[in-house]
C-alpha cells in the first residue's frame, strides 16, 4: 500500500494505541473505533487549503479512486440571508459531488485502502446515499459490493446502486435492521465501508473544512494560487458559523478534523461555531449535547429524512466529543420546517436541498430567532445531497399545502 508520509498509522480512539497503516475495522485489544494520525507541518496543511486534493490524507492523491470528487461550490444566498437577518449565508452544496452527496468524499479515500487490501467483496450498511456513493467507487475500482438498506430508502438511491454495479440486500425496517443483517445474511469474509467500521470515511470527510474555509477566505483575501499565497493569508477570515446536518456523526467528526488540522497550523483566526443539526424524530446527538450525557440509542426513530434516521450512530460520542472540545452547538427541527426549508432554497436560490440539508437551514432559522445570529453574522450551511434524490417528499410537502 503507497501511503503519504505524513501518515503515520491508525490510533484507537479509546485505548490509543497505534495500528499500522494496513489495518482494517477495529482495535485489536479494545474494539474501539479506529482513525488516522498524521505527522503534520504547516505546509502539508497550506497544501490543503490551496487545493483540497492535497490536504492530509493516506493515500496519495495519484494513487486515490477518485471521480472529481470535492470541489464543491459555495452559494451565496442573498434571499436567505435578509430572511434570517444575517449578513451572509452561503450554502457549501455538496448535492454537486459525482453521486450528488457528501459521502464521495469519505468514500474515495475508503474504497482506495479496500483495494489496497485486496479483499472482497466490499460491504456496507447505509440509509440511502453511501450505498450508491459505495457502489459507484467500488465499480470504479472494479471491485465487487454489497449494500444493505432500509426498505425505506429512497428508489433513487436503490436504483442507482444497481446501475453502477452494486449487490443490494433490501432489509424490512429501520438503518439499525440493515446494519445488524450485513453479518446475517452475508456469509462471507468482507471488507467493511460502514461509517467508522472503515477508519477512513470520516478522515476523508475533513477535505469539507479545508474547501469551506478556503472558499470563505478567497472571498475576502483573494485567491490561492499557491501554498505561499495561503502562507501569505494566514491567519484566514472564518464564518462566525458552520451548520451541518448529522446522521452517523461521520460529517461532524471530519468537519472537526479538518478545523482542528487548520487551527494546529496557525491557519485561522478563529473558530467558527459547530452547529450539529438533527431532526427532532431522530436526534440522539443533539440530545446528549443539550443533557450533558453519553449518547444513547434513540427510541422509536421517526423522521421523513431517512438519511438522518440513525437511532444509533457509530460515530456517536465522537460527534458529542468534538462539539463539547470546540464552540458546538446542537439543534433539533421539526420535519416541516426542515421540508419547508429545502422547497424555500429551491424557489429563491436555485439550489435543490433535500430533506437532510433542509435540516440544515431549519436550524439556522432557529438559531436566528434565538438570537444567536444578528445582522453581522455570516453562517455557512452544509447540504450533504441533492433535492433530486427524494422529490417525492419535497413535493409531498407541498401538496400538504394545497399546492
Amino acid at each position: 500500500m503507497t501511503t503519504t508520509t505524513a501518515f503515520v498509522g491508525l490510533d484507537c480512539v479509546d485505548c490509543g494505541r497505534r495500528h499500522d497503516t494496513d489495518t482494517h475495522g477495529r482495535c485489536d485489544d479494545c474494539d474501539g473505533l479506529l482513525s488516522p494520525a498524521y505527522d503534520l507541518d504547516p505546509a502539508a496543511v497550506q497544501r490543503g487549503v490551496a487545493d483540497a486534493a492535497d490536504a492530509p490524507l493516506p493515500f496519495p492523491v495519484d494513487e486515490r479512486v477518485r471521480a472529481a470528487e470535492g470541489d464543491t461550490p459555495s452559494v451565496e444566498t442573498e434571499r436567505l440571508a435578509d430572511e434570517l437577518g444575517v449578513a451572509s449565508l452561503v450554502v457549501k452544496d455538496e448535492a454537486r459531488n459525482p453521486t450528488g452527496t457528501v459521502y464521495d468524499r469519505g468514500m474515495s479515500v475508503a474504497v482506495t485502502a479496500a483495494r489496497a487490501a485486496e479483499t472482497e467483496p466490499l460491504a456496507l450498511a447505509a440509509a440511502g446515499n453511501a450505498a450508491q456513493s459505495a457502489a459507484a467507487y467500488a465499480g470504479r475500482a472494479e471491485l465487487r459490493s454489497y449494500a444493505f438498506v432500509p426498505s425505506r430508502t429512497a428508489f433513487s438511491n436503490k436504483a442507482m446502486v444497481n446501475v453502477h454495479g452494486g449487490e443490494m440486500r433490501v432489509v424490512g425496517g429501520r438503518f439499525d435492521d440493515a446494519a445488524a443483517a450485513v453479518d446475517d445474511q452475508l456469509a462471507a469474509d468482507y471488507y467493511s465501508l460502514s461509517a467508522f467500521e472503515t477508519p477512513y470515511r470520516h478522515d476523508g470527510a475533513k477535505t469539507l473544512a479545508y474547501e469551506l474555509i478556503a472558499d470563505y477566505a478567497r472571498g475576502r483575501v483573494g485567491p490561492f494560487p499557491d501554498v505561499t499565497a495561503v502562507a501569505d493569508a494566514a491567519p484566514l477570515p472564518t464564518p462566525d458559523a458552520v451548520v451541518l446536518p448529522v446522521g452517523t456523526g461521520e460529517l461532524l467528526v471530519g468537519l472537526d478534523r479538518g478545523l482542528s488540522e487548520l487551527a494546529a497550523a496557525d491557519l485561522l483566526a478563529d473558530e467558527p461555531t459547530v452547529v450539529a443539526a438533527q431532526p427532532a424524530g431522530c436526534a440522539p446527538i443533539a440530545t446528549a449535547v443539550a443533557d450533558d450525557t453519553e449518547t444513547t440509542p434513540w427510541e422509536g426513530p421517526d423522521t421523513i429524512v431517512g438519511e438522518l434516521e440513525i437511532p444509533d450512530p457509530a460515530g456517536g460520542e465522537l460527534a458529542v466529543a468534538a462539539l463539547r472540545d470546540r464552540p458546538g452547538r446542537a439543534v433539533t427541527v421539526s420535519d416541516d420546517d426542515a421540508l419547508e426549508s429545502a422547497v424555500t432554497a429551491a424557489q429563491t436560490a436555485v439550489l435543490e436541498v433535500g430533506g437532510a440539508g433542509g435540516v440544515g437551514l431549519a436550524a439556522a432559522w432557529e438559531l436566528a430567532d434565538e438570537g444567536m445570529f444578528d445582522e453581522t453574522s455570516e453562517v455557512v450551511v452544509v447540504n450533504p445531497d441533492a433535492g433530486v434524490k427524494t422529490p417525492d417528499v419535497l413535493r409531498s410537502h407541498l401538496m400538504g399545502q394545497g399546492i
